[in-house]
């Protein structure tokens, strides 16, 4: 029995790839409301692929009363070899502790061709890290997350060196596809077709590349530290939640009045055919929000309170995301499958939206996008100035 804790743009696809292979796998979310403990209690291996070395201390501190002996904490996060030590001395000695951070992004983890970066005692879990791509053994607890960081230490500088080059060319009435073209016969040449339209879809988010700079840090690493800073530059400006590759957009120019699409790794992934939200300078145009999980499992059915509560949570973390609150919405508009809902939809929205009222527009539609949905809720919010 396997629990897998974390289902981010990465675990969803690798837990589903465990389960295809005929593992029987409990999967655990924050905000379920399931403890931990509960859900890794009998499990002969735990896996982690959570945000950041905090989250994964939070989670597995949690779960300690429910590992059972004999277990296997696997840690796939990207959290560095310090934190997997600190993790060693967390848990018992019966409970084992390999460390395996991944490279690749959401297509390969769909694809079980990831490379494994393993490091400690894989004998009793090789097979199970197989089901995700090629295991690279790399030698004692810890070889695999310094490896992760040193790999990623080169690959998201040269991304960023790659952007100001693009920006070096274009000021210099160099044609970009015709740069992108020349240097796709260099050793840079992947990197730089990457980026020749920036993804989309968030593969690795410019946050978690900053991040993963930031845990690899050290005395003298002087491309690191600047593209870090770059890096930083343009979570400030909002392209945290957007794939690395926006970092070309970013260096080209403050660009702002472009439009920037924002999709958030803490609530429920788009199908692909829409953004969460996008933010055009300073206004936000949120998507219409309704009440589903990460499998697209609709929540609180029959019940407008539970569906209405699921929603404004939601909203609250889009709005949470870009530094603004409910007082920054500028217009609401709510969908409703059946206007005698309105009472009760109103009283979830008068918890949140407790100021002065935005403009706003409530109608009655025959269905939504899934049955089962009473409401969708979609808002224009006007943010406040950065500092």
């Amino acid at each position: 029995m396997i629990t897998f804790l974390g289902q981010g743009r990465m675990g969803v696809p690798m837990a589903r790839r465990l389960m295809a292979a005929g593992h029987q796998v409990t999967t655990w979310r924050r905000g379920t409301g399931v403890p931990p403990a509960e859900a890794v209690a009998g499990a002969e291996l735990v896996i982690t692929m959570l945000s950041d070395p905090a989250a994964v201390r939070e989670v597995l501190a949690a779960a300690l009363p429910g590992l059972r002996p004999g277990a296997t904490v696997v840690e796939m996060s990207t959290i560095g070899p310090g934190a997997v030590r600190e993790l060693r001395g967390l848990l018992p000695e019966s409970v084992g502790l390999v460390d395996a951070p991944v490279l690749g992004s959401v297509g390969p983890a769909a694809e079980g061709t990831l490379t494994v970066l393993a490091g400690g005692d894989v004998s009793g879990c090789r097979a199970v890290l197989s089901v995700f791509g090629q295991v690279r053994e790399l030698g004692p607890l810890g070889s695999g997350a310094a490896m992760k960081l040193a790999v990623m230490s080169a690959l998201v500088p040269a991304q960023v060196l790659l952007a100001e080059t693009f920006a070096y060319g274009e000021a210099h009435g160099v044609d970009r596809g015709a740069l992108i073209d020349v240097l796709s016969g260099t050793p840079l040449g992947t990197l730089a077709e990457r980026l020749r339209v920036p993804s989309a879809e968030t593969r690795y988010s410019l946050a978690h590349a900053a991040k993963d700079l930031e845990l690899g840090a050290w005395e003298g690493a002087s491309m690191a530290a600047a593209a870090r800073a770059r890096l930083g530059q343009a979570r400030a400006a909002g392209l945290g939640e957007r794939d690395l590759t926006a970092i070309a957009e970013h260096v080209a120019g403050p660009g702002e009045r472009r439009a920037v699409p924002l999709n958030l790794a803490t609530i429920p992934a788009t199908n692909g055919f829409y953004s969460h939200a996008v933010r055009v300078g300073d206004m936000l145009y949120v998507s219409g929000q309704a009440a589903f999980d990460e499998q697209g499992n609709v929540v609180g059915e029959g019940s407008m309170e539970a569906q209405a509560e699921h929603v404004f949570q939601v909203i609250s973390r889009i709005l949470a995301d870009q530094g603004a609150t409910f007082e920054d919405i500028a217009f609401i508009r709510t969908y409703l499958t059946d206007m005698a809902d309105r009472v009760a939809y109103g009283r979830v929205r008068r918890k949140y939206i407790t100021g002065t009222a935005p403009a706003s527009t409530t109608v009655e539609v025959s269905k939504l996008f899934m049955p089962g949905l009473l409401l969708e809720v979609d808002l224009i919010v006007a943010l406040p100035a950065r500092a």
